[in-house]
């Protein structure tokens, strides 16, 4: 528990059992760090009965996993042998971690959603795009997604202003009632994670996120909302960053049943780009937001800040409406809609078969992993690999995963 004096500098061992009760913070100057194999759970409760983890500003998490003994964040009584069904979500809060970069809000600084406005511990933004927050590495974070009042869910992993030199990869976030992982702002790179059947978005990209990301499985459940959301704020400051993300290698598995939400949705002055990816069952494809005012996101497509290079879309019914814009006033888009359907040939887009099946289970290895047609990697932090999607040769999932153990993931 926490009365304001947070976790301490303190690390948790594997061989013993914690129990997080209401909102436990790693304070400004404080190291929490966690043994790999360590189960950390979290009592159950909405409102203020909440539980949550959250790194302050100037607060680090040293979370190092492995691919044998990953940091699990669960709920209480969750035996790790099923006693949780795998769907269950909102049991408890999530995992919060804030630092001092950039986001674009006028002051440069916000309060994170899901943890109560009296909170000061809860403000993140900042001017330091090399902050550094701490690493997490092979953390599986199930079930939660509390809500702690008016419609305001927590969400699994929450990412606000966190800087590059923080380490994120290897994480999974599986049936969180809210979004899997959001990121708002901030400059943190981010390989390797895990987001499958959550209430809302599996990525939620904010705020002038301009980090990047590589090697994402975001996976839908029947009532979930869009595979991912980029959104650069309800009012963009245009001094600031804006959603800018560099993202390759993502493989988004929409709901097969639903061609009503998009594989990705770009709204409210988000941009950014998506490459050598793969969007299964992607629904109405990726759709753009169109409000004719300076920094929305058609302006963005226009001057090239919003893009998606050498991307498998599968299946499409019919390719011209799987890329287009559209006015919550009704305009008449028709004449932009026909440029951005030219600009997915120009792409190098293409509608053949991946080779992933979905039904009881999914099959992430396609037959073929290589592929000619690749956008160059246009930073060193990306692996240079030859093929699209997530997955080549190795399942990087299998061994640490709940979404694996389950059995929704074969070779």
């Amino acid at each position: 528990t926490d009365q304001g004096g947070g976790t301490g500098t303190v690390t948790w061992k594997s061989d013993r059992d914690y129990l997080i009760s209401g909102f436990v913070f790693v304070n400004d100057g404080q190291t929490l760090t966690i043994e790999a194999g360590t189960v950390i759970r979290a009592r159950t409760g909405q409102g203020s009965l909440a539980s949550a983890l959250i790194v302050a500003r100037g607060g680090k998490l040293i979370a190092e996993g492995t691919n044998t003994a990953p940091i699990i964040f669960t709920v209480e009584g969750d035996d790790l042998q099923g006693s949780i069904p795998l769907e269950s979500r909102g049991l408890w809060g999530g995992l919060i971690i804030l630092g001092n970069a950039t986001i674009n809000t006028e002051s440069g600084e916000d309060l994170i959603e899901g943890i109560p406005i009296s909170e000061p511990r809860g403000v993140y933004g900042g001017f330091d795009d090399d902050d550094n927050s701490g690493i997490l590495q092979y953390v599986s974070i199930r079930h939660g997604g509390t809500n702690i009042g008016e419609g305001n869910e927590i969400n699994g992993l929450t990412l606000g202003g966190v800087g590059r030199q923080t380490i994120i990869d290897h994480v999974e976030v599986i049936s969180n009632a809210d979004d899997g992982v959001e990121i708002f702002g901030g400059d943190v790179n981010c390989s390797n994670l895990v987001v499958s059947f959550c209430g809302d978005d599996a990525f939620d990209l904010d705020q002038g996120y301009h980090g990047k990301g590589q090697f994402w499985l975001g996976i839908n459940s029947t009532d979930s909302d869009q595979c991912a959301e980029i959104n650069g704020g309800l009012q963009a400051v245009p001094a600031l960053p804006g959603s800018q993300p560099l993202i390759y290698n993502v493989t988004l598995i929409g709901n097969p049943y639903n061609r009503e939400e998009p594989a990705v949705h770009f709204l409210s002055y988000g941009g950014g780009s998506f490459n050598n990816s793969i969007f299964l069952h992607p629904g109405t494809g990726v759709k753009v937001r169109y409000s004719n005012k300076p920094g929305d996101s058609y302006s963005l497509f226009e001057s090239g800040r919003l893009s998606l290079k050498n991307n498998i879309l599968y299946p499409a019914e019919d390719p011209v409406p799987s890329f287009f814009c559209y006015s919550e006033l009704g305009e008449d888009l028709s004449s932009q809609n026909l440029v951005m359907a030219d600009s997915l040939a120009s792409w190098k887009t293409s509608y053949e078969d991946p080779g992933i099946s979905s039904g009881d289970g999914y099959t992430l290895l396609p037959p073929s992993t290589e592929f000619e047609n690749l956008a160059p990697y246009s930073h060193d932090w990306f692996e240079k690999v030859t093929y699209k999607g997530a997955f080549g040769s190795k399942n990087w999932i299998e061994g640490w995963t709940l979404l694996y153990e389950s059995g929704y993931i074969n070779d």
